[in-house]
């Protein structure tokens, strides 16, 4: 495992093989009405068809797109593709209706079934973890302000970019971890602050952001799903102030609300406070 390389190529097929196991897509949408599916396929195909009629695109574009295409689901990169450049309008739309934090994309690499810590605890990481320590602090309340017992899952890349699961080579679990707080809501973290990464360029999805003259780069962030009984579930992303590409982010999910303010102490590490407002579930 030590010298093998992560690629684009392995961490989409990892990626596509979790989405497998983990969601049941179809299932949240067996009720759809054929009314909306109609809808929504033909509008989405007269979007398309409207790009094509307004930039008067050639059969040589049209054969490219169509092999780009085939390239991106033989390499296993939908995941990637759709969580960088789709998701974050879904998201938007789908979270417009809060009072609560404001949430992002999950993006592709979550897993379930993270250890589960309690609230004062250390996240799983190796000896020695690169990176500068980060002890974070807070607490999940309802919109009226009452303490909640909740679940903070939270993962994210190690300080070279990479997460476990989705790379060779790193711990199963490593920077994967549950934390259930009290009912005071309060919880303790101490992790590692994650370094900015770029998305796999070595695939299909590659040779878009190279054909496009785009960057790969995500700002360094911290992934957290918390949850609470009769609450709405939140999925967010968080940031670090003075990142370079907050504002250009190549996933477009950074967003004021979501960017930390953390303090530097004496011996080189970093503490933050930082906590969750969630909404109750709609009757």
């Amino acid at each position: 495992m030590a010298n093998e390389v992560a690629t684009a190529a392995a961490s989409g097929s990892a990626a596509t093989e979790r989405f497998h196991q983990d969601k049941s897509p179809f299932d949240a949408v067996k009720d759809t009405p054929k009314e909306r599916v109609d809808l929504l396929a033909r509008e989405v195909l007269g979007a398309i068809h409207e790009t094509i009629r307004k930039h008067k695109v050639t059969y040589d574009e049209y054969n490219a797109l169509k092999a780009w295409l085939i390239q991106v689901g033989a390499a296993g990169e939908w995941p990637l593709f759709l969580d960088v450049w789709v998701e974050h309008v879904v998201e938007d739309v789908a979270t417009a209706h809060r009072h609560g934090n404001k949430g992002s994309i999950e993006g592709p690499y979550y897993v379930p079934g993270a250890p589960e810590l309690g609230a004062d605890a250390t996240i799983p990481m190796r000896d020695g973890e690169s990176g500068t320590p980060l002890l974070w602090e807070g607490s999940v309340t309802s919109t009226d302000g009452t303490p909640l017992a909740a679940t903070v899952e939270l993962w994210h890349a190690d300080n070279d970019g990479y997460y476990s699961q989705f790379a060779p080579g790193i711990p199963e679990w490593n920077l994967r971890g549950t934390f259930a707080t009290g009912p005071d809501g309060k919880f303790r973290i101490r992790t590692i602050q994650p370094a900015p990464y770029q998305i796999p360029t070595d695939g299909p999805c590659g040779k878009l952001i190279a054909a496009a003259g785009w960057h790969a780069w995500r700002p360094a962030h911290l992934h957290v799903k918390v949850s609470a009984p009769g609450h709405e579930l939140l999925t967010a992303q968080l940031y670090f102030p003075g990142d370079p590409h907050n504002d250009d982010d190549i996933a477009s999910a950074v967003k004021p609300e979501l960017i930390l303010s953390p303090v530097a102490g004496d011996d080189g590490s970093a503490k933050v406070d930082y906590g969750f407002v969630l909404d109750p579930v709609q009757g």
